[in-house]
């Protein structure tokens, strides 16, 4: 009976270490581990998630992934692109939403596709009739190597932004913009008429695209008498008043902001107020 127990315990010891989820309980660091990036952009933003293949001594375009094939952009699935908002890529209409980032690298061009279809496995199964469009860039040759496929935003203004692939020595990219303007201003125009007006926001847009400064300058007289203490939006009239040519004015109002900034123990705006008097001293 001992002798019985003993091969029934050595059995159950060998079937436990046979079985598959013996070997799936053990966790290593993926080949091309995967990574998520998130941009705030214009009135939303934008994300990609992709895998990051290492060079790991190959030599990578024209050879691991051969010139003028289609390629998932990275490694495992497919790299996706995900917009907040109708965007243009390249000057090319997109609407807002989730995208499948496949490319076809080339020596001296490559070309982008946004695919509809996000649930391939590399590109395996790709068609083209599922294609929302293509777009061409030109790639660059770095001066340095890049171990891991890296995606990274790049240069951004309140309505563009570049979305730059770079790995081994190549760096190419897209620009991605926004048409925000018309947007905004119905929204200010529609918050003013609301009990709690957006002074502040308002000048700003205002100053910042170069709209009716008078009005901006209006606006942001409102903001100081709202919030006295607040030394960013008297530094703000300031500026407004710079623009319009008010050296006076532009002066009064950044000295009055430095003491503030002073009192609050703020020396970034300290200095900004000091620049913005000797500019309208000269």
């Amino acid at each position: 009976m001992k002798h019985l127990r003993k091969i029934l315990v050595c059995a159950c010891v060998a079937l436990v270490f046979a079985a598959p989820g013996f070997a799936q309980g053990v966790k290593t660091p993926a080949a091309s581990p995967t990574q998520t990036i998130n941009q705030d952009f214009a009135l939303s933003s934008i994300s990609v998630t992709y895998s990051r293949p290492a060079m790991k001594g190959r030599t990578i375009f024209g050879d691991l992934v051969p010139y003028g094939e289609i390629w998932r952009t990275g490694a495992n699935s497919p790299t996706k692109i995900k917009f907040g908002e109708d965007v243009t890529v390249n000057g090319k209409a997109v609407p807002a939403g989730e995208y499948a980032l496949y490319t076809i690298p080339g020596k001296d061009e490559w070309t982008f596709i946004l695919s509809k279809k996000l649930t391939l496995w590399g590109a395996m199964g790709y068609s083209q009739a599922d294609d929302l469009l293509r777009f061409t860039a030109v790639p660059q040759e770095l001066p340095f190597s890049i171990e891991n496929f890296t995606v990274l935003f790049g240069s951004q203004t309140a309505n563009s932004v570049e979305v730059q692939l770079l790995w081994a020595n190549v760096i190419v990219g897209f620009d991605v913009k926004a048409d925000i303007d018309e947007k905004i201003l119905t929204s200010i125009e529609t918050a003013m008429k609301g009990e709690k007006k957006p002074y502040f926001q308002a000048a700003s847009w205002y100053y910042e695209k170069g709209l009716d400064l008078d009005k901006a300058l209006s606006w942001a007289t409102e903001a100081v008498k709202a919030q006295p203490d607040a030394y960013y939006i008297e530094h703000l009239k300031a500026k407004i008043q710079l623009k319009k040519g008010d050296k006076k004015g532009a002066i009064s109002s950044a000295t009055s902001s430095m003491k503030k900034a002073e009192t609050q123990k703020n020396p970034d705006y300290v200095a900004l107020n000091k620049k913005l008097i000797a500019e309208a001293s000269k």
